[in-house]
């Protein structure tokens, strides 16, 4: 049987599996699954939002970017839950900091997400600004990072809508008053995505700059070095 979304290519059956990675970045997909995955195949090219699915340790397992933004994940997401057969996805990405402790390339394992967005109540009335993660998916991600020796900080972070934001910087808000101690940009929708249609979804995070220290990243080192995250997230597939 085949399948098709306006976002997804003509799938067949099968050919993408129940646990999906999801970076932002599509060429970070890339990557990973070249790098870390056998017997690779391709199941998405629209849009230059590259899919792919393989085998880790001999278990299947996909990677598929996600794009910048709420309006983007929150697409995809829903496409690969509702229409596809995915029961668990893991957002892989990098954060800006708004504790002073967190240091470039700390990870992070998100615990519930804050946003200022309207993603949540456009898309299904939903008035809560926190959403959690999944509890046993991010559950099974904190005992794999103890297990394989991978320090985490399970936090809130901050889901924002904007990038470039004008006016007064809102760091010491949002970590002070809201308690987030990062800011990405997908979490809540991912979050509430699952919650609506029943699915899982967590999220981890390295910290690619400081919005504190104003230290950062270059991009191709977002794109390659944040090893320990992708390990952590592909050993899900043996719980």
């Amino acid at each position: 049987m085949l399948k098709k979304t306006p976002h997804i290519e003509v799938c067949e059956e099968g050919k993408i599996a129940k646990i999906v990675l999801m970076p932002g970045d599509p060429l970070r997909a890339e990557y990973i699954a070249k790098t870390y995955l056998k017997d690779v195949e391709c199941f998405n090219k629209v849009r230059g939002m590259y899919g792919f699915t393989g085998t880790y340790n001999g278990k299947k397992i996909s990677v598929m970017g996600s794009g910048m933004g709420m309006p983007s994940i929150g697409i995809y997401a829903y496409e690969l839950f509702k229409f596809y057969g995915v029961e668990k996805i893991i957002r892989i990405g990098s954060a800006g900091a708004y504790d002073p402790n967190l240091k470039l390339f700390d990870i992070v394992v998100v615990k519930e997400a804050y946003s200022e967005s309207t993603f949540a109540y456009t898309q299904a009335k939903e008035t809560k600004d926190v959403i959690a993660s999944s509890a046993a998916l991010t559950k099974d991600i904190l005992d794999l990072a103890q297990k394989l020796k991978i320090a985490t900080h399970y936090e809130r972070i901050h889901s924002s809508d904007v990038f470039y934001r004008e006016g007064d910087s809102i760091v010491n808000h949002m970590y002070q008053d809201k308690k987030c101690v990062c800011v990405e940009m997908e979490s809540f929708a991912l979050f509430h995505i699952a919650n609506v249609l029943k699915k899982e979804a967590a999220c981890i995070l390295t910290i690619s700059d400081s919005l504190v220290t104003h230290q950062e990243t270059s991009s191709d080192e977002r794109q390659t070095a944040f090893n320990q995250m992708i390990k952590l997230a592909l050993e899900i597939v043996n719980k």
